[in-house]
């Protein structure tokens, strides 16, 4: 039951935002788990992944950082990422996790970086 609740949320927040406009921006998608947080910039129409960024890997695990941080670290990596291939407007995809905590910090480190959503 969970799940389906969870699968339901998912496919209203990510719905909404294909409606806007589905060709003109790119989506970014953000999964966290209790240790990690990983993001993707995802081209819907072409159903590929274009850059990806996340904190599980050695040189960011080997670095003793709390949780809030490393939300951080990967928001930066990410957005120099997409600034090399010149993305800057792209739609925030939170899944079902609410605007809150890691994913808020994560978002405006994005922001403060040049990213717009």
């Amino acid at each position: 039951m969970k799940l389906e609740t969870k699968d339901r949320k998912k496919f209203r927040i990510r719905n909404k935002l294909k409606q806007n406009n589905p060709n003109s921006r790119m989506r970014l998608t953000v999964t966290r788990s209790a240790k990690n947080i990983s993001a993707q910039i995802i081209d819907d129409f072409t159903n590929k992944t274009l850059i990806s960024a996340t904190s599980n890997i050695k040189t960011i695990k080997n670095t003793k950082k709390n949780k809030s941080e490393l939300s951080e670290i990967v928001a930066t990596k990410l957005a120099e990422a997409a600034k090399e291939k010149k993305i800057t407007k792209v739609y925030f995809d939170r899944g079902v996790y609410k605007y809150h905590g890691r994913i808020k910090i994560f978002a405006e480190t994005l922001r403060k970086n040049g990213m717009e959503f």
